[in-house]
């Protein structure tokens, strides 16, 4: 195969039209183009708004690819490179089955691999199957009937099945191919094995975590849902069983942790165990809306239909600290995230189609730990909820307490709202803000937000919305864990994913799940 890059399309442009800029590239004729297959496809708005489409390509030819190559002296082209992902394999068979312990995006895929190399994982999950859960997360969205055991932040699938279902990540590692290929087996559109910034949507999800659990289960697999794993039996500094809150003990000598980053029983149950754990920074702030169109507008000098939803990744380095967008849901809600009674949280999430009215995002301020006033490992999940709390007392209800941009920046209360129309159930509480969040944030959102209009025009738009709490995009504490990816105190116990500290998003926690299954598989066979 060739790989030819930067092959510029306008948006309304016909896909079948890259073969033919392939040949005239190549200089060869169209027929001698046999099969073309997109590797990837961004959108260039540098020049607006002459937007264009722009991919990278695989081409197959006939005829002798190198000749073609230096006889074309095209130099966006190259023989393509090849690069996959190998599968472990184990060839003992323990005793006692490797234990996963949640669901979510690295508990998915660390059970993946377990019961592709033929381990058999038991998973254990509090929440609910997915099918259930959305039940539940449609009722509490309607009604504001909150199941602290089944929301969006438990359940199969973890807190990203509710979401925009984003699938880009910083890292560089050759397990995300194979990461893709599998959701779109599973269910998952086939753009996301091209796109630059690849989402997959909630209601999409829904559908493929279930077929991931299906095929574990093919494979051997057990998934037991309802289930909180709530202690855990050692010896000599070495796990040997987990105990369940139904009173259950399961003998297991290799258990991945993939608790997530609102498990904050589990952590407190970790930490009166002893298990090392250290704090770390993390970020909190509100959920910011604007309308689509404007987002559309700004970023592409006009709102052509042909184009995908246009989205947007803000950041200002303050004097005190950094304020960012983060989970940025173009056409996508702002939804109502409490997993513990008597608590507000917020967070975004967007259909397949991304077609909501409005944009939102996660309008973060970092926090350090010497920023959290609890001291302890715990403080930073204690302040957490001490806000959360304060936004319930605020309203009475899981309402969330929101207030326009303008309205913020002014210090006054919001009554009611302008051109933006909130998007979060069960409804908002208009408020002012700087009665529900610390100075440390409000402080840092009132100097960023007028910053960061000069970087995306509209931002600071008197009538956005901002609705808060907005506290769990990070977690605030670190299960510590050595080069065996084993937790420090504990062999055999194997900390993964946001929860644990050690991944940022769907795909970076799935890539996390994955190495702690090959460390156990490594495990198992020496």
């Amino acid at each position: 195969m060739i790989r030819i890059r930067e092959i510029a399309m306008p948006p309304e442009h016909n896909p079948a039209q890259l073969g033919f800029e392939a040949a005239r590239l190549l200089k060869i004729g169209n027929s001698k183009v046999r099969r073309v297959e997109i590797v990837r496809r961004s959108v260039d708005a540098r020049k607006k708004p002459d937007v264009k489409i722009v991919y990278t390509i695989d081409v197959q030819v006939e005829g002798n690819e190198g000749k073609i190559l230096k006889q074309s002296g095209c130099k966006r082209a190259a023989i393509a490179p090849v690069t996959f992902y190998r599968m472990p394999k184990c060839s003992v068979q323990p005793e006692k089955r490797p234990v996963v312990v949640g669901f979510g995006p690295g508990g998915m895929f660390a059970a993946l691999i377990l019961a592709m190399a033929g381990l058999k994982p038991l998973v254990l999950e509090r929440g609910e199957d997915a099918a259930a859960r959305h039940e539940k997360v449609e009722r509490f969205f309607a009604t504001g009937e909150l199941d602290p055991r089944s929301n969006v932040q438990f359940g199969e699938g973890g807190a990203g099945t509710f979401s925009d279902g984003k699938l880009n990540t910083g890292v560089n590692n050759p397990r995300i191919s194979w990461i893709l290929e599998q959701l779109v087996t599973f269910g998952a559109g086939e753009d996301i094995l091209f796109d630059a910034k690849p989402h997959v949507g909630t209601d999409v999800l829904l559908n493929v975590v279930q077929n991931l659990r299906k095929k574990v289960i093919e494979l051997g697999g057990e998934v037991r849902f309802g289930t909180c794993v709530t202690d855990f039996v050692s010896e000599n500094g070495k796990l040997t069983a987990l105990v369940t809150e139904q009173g259950e003990t399961i003998p297991c000598d290799y258990a991945v942790f993939a608790i997530g980053h609102s498990a904050r029983d589990t952590f407190q149950m970790l930490h009166d165990r002893q298990i090392p754990m250290e704090r770390k920074p993390f970020a909190m702030g509100v959920r910011i809306e604007h309308p689509q169109t404007v987002v559309n507008q700004t970023q592409y000098g006009c709102d052509n239909p042909a184009l995908p939803p246009a989205d947007y990744k803000l950041v200002k380095h303050l004097e005190n600290g950094t304020v960012y967008t983060f989970c940025m849901c173009p056409g996508g809600y702002v939804v109502a995230a409490a997993s513990e009674e008597g608590g507000v949280v917020t967070n975004g999430m967007s259909y397949a189609d991304r077609a909501g009215e409005n944009a939102n995002a996660a309008l973060l301020v970092t926090v350090s730990p010497e920023d959290v006033p609890y001291e302890g490992v715990l403080g930073g999940v204690r302040w957490q909820r001490e806000i959360e709390q304060a936004a319930y007392s605020m309203t009475g209800s899981y309402l969330a307490p929101a207030q326009k941009v303008g309205d913020f920046l002014c210090g006054k209360p919001s009554t009611g709202a302008g051109r933006v129309q909130p998007t979060y159930r069960p409804g908002v509480a208009w408020c002012d803000l700087h009665q529900v969040l610390p100075a440390r944030i409000t402080d840092a959102l009132e100097e960023a937000i007028p910053m960061l209009d000069g970087n995306l025009r509209g931002f600071a738009d008197a009538d956005a919305v901002l609705t808060a709490p907005e506290t769990r995009s990070s977690s605030p504490v670190r299960i510590v864990r050595g080069e065996s990816r084993e937790s420090v105190g504990l062999r055999g116990l194997y900390p993964v994913g946001e929860g644990a500290g050690y991944a940022g998003g769907i795909m970076s926690a799935a890539i996390d799940g994955i190495q702690s299954a090959e460390a156990i598989i490594a495990a198992i066979e020496s």
